[in-house]
């Protein structure tokens, strides 16, 4: 008969294995950018003695890039929180107004992908409801990689879009709100207990545009917690018990967030700092029209190139709410 130890020490391995891995990680990065750094110091001081300018373009390019590169060590510095290094639960809800509001969400889908395969992040959709004309009502993903709650977590609540409707004939602006909730996937050492006794779990035929977004199948999962009432719901997988189990996993985050929230304030929802997805609440707003300008609110960080930060340039508004939580 095997130890019963046998799998607590094993898990106790596999955890020491993680943690070895993440600190060489982070000593590979260091030790690369040194040498980036001794390799452009030699590359200044050929130039400097030929008197040559053609690599000037070459190495102010580099220097950019080496900047660019320790300020995100810096940054890694601040994510120190239990679940930071933890993938993220990202979901995009489309606030009140229609098809406007949908689309609005589709642009933010497509704005957050960019940005995480920028990162080198992958992206799995675990629940998608497509909007009734077009774009997206709510869309949930699994965002694969180190520390992606870590730097999700500062795009948490309500954005706002102001711009020229392409589906008003009239060519009239609107404004259009879409909010973000995120949350960490729990591993298995901050696993939680729940009884089953506590969960009301029901299959349904899973819906939605299908192709890239979610498999047409039989055995999508909804899962109430009797308890708290948070429901969760997963049909992306063509298993059920494939469902099942990512269900699970996000209905740990909710309650584990929860737990961490009800440690600062008493919850009002499971939204969190997100309130109704409207004026007055927005994090962030996005002008396309009359002039073009994406502006922090929390931060006040502007950003002149809208088109830049559709296409997932967020790495400045991210940077600047770490700063400044950590101070």
């Amino acid at each position: 008969m095997q130890d019963p130890d046998f799998w607590t020490d094993v898990e106790s391995a596999q955890r020491i294995v993680q943690k070895t891995k993440m600190l060489k990680n982070k000593v590979e990065k260091y030790e690369n950018l040194y040498k980036r750094v001794e390799d452009l110091e030699v590359l200044i001081e050929l130039s400097d003695e030929v008197e040559d300018l053609s690599a000037l373009d070459e190495i102010v390019a580099e220097r950019r890039e080496i900047e660019n590169k320790i300020e995100e060590l810096r940054i890694e510095t601040l994510l120190s929180g239990e679940y930071d290094k933890n993938n993220a639960i990202f979901t995009i809800h489309a606030g009140a107004g229609g098809t406007e509001a949908c689309d609005w969400a589709q642009m933010l889908l497509r704005m957050y992908t960019r940005w995480a395969e920028s990162k080198g992040y992958t992206v799995e959709t675990i629940d998608f409801l497509p909007g009734d004309e077009a774009g997206v009502k709510s869309i949930t993903l699994e965002i694969k990689g180190e520390y992606a709650y870590g730097y999700l977590k500062a795009e948490k609540g309500v954005h706002r879009l102001v711009r020229i409707s392409p589906f008003d004939a009239a060519g009239k602006r609107h404004t259009s709100f879409a909010s973000i909730e995120v949350l960490p996937e729990i591993t298995e050492e901050q696993d939680i207990e729940i009884r089953s006794e506590d969960l009301k779990i029901d299959t349904y035929r899973a819906g939605g545009a299908g192709g890239q977004y979610v498999n047409k199948t039989e055995s999508a999962i909804r899962i109430t917690h009797i308890p708290t009432g948070i429901v969760v719901q997963c049909q992306s997988e063509r298993s059920q018990h494939s469902n099942k189990d990512m269900a699970l996993r996000m209905l740990k985050s909710k309650l584990i967030e929860m737990k961490d929230r009800e440690r600062k304030e008493k919850i009002e929802d499971l939204s969190g700092d997100l309130k109704e997805i409207g004026w007055g609440n927005q994090i962030r707003s996005y002008v396309f029209q009359p002039y073009t300008l994406v502006k922090d609110h929390r931060t006040g960080v502007e950003i002149g190139n809208v088109q830049g930060v559709m296409d997932g340039d967020i790495d400045e508004f991210i940077n600047a709410y770490l700063k400044a939580q950590a101070k």
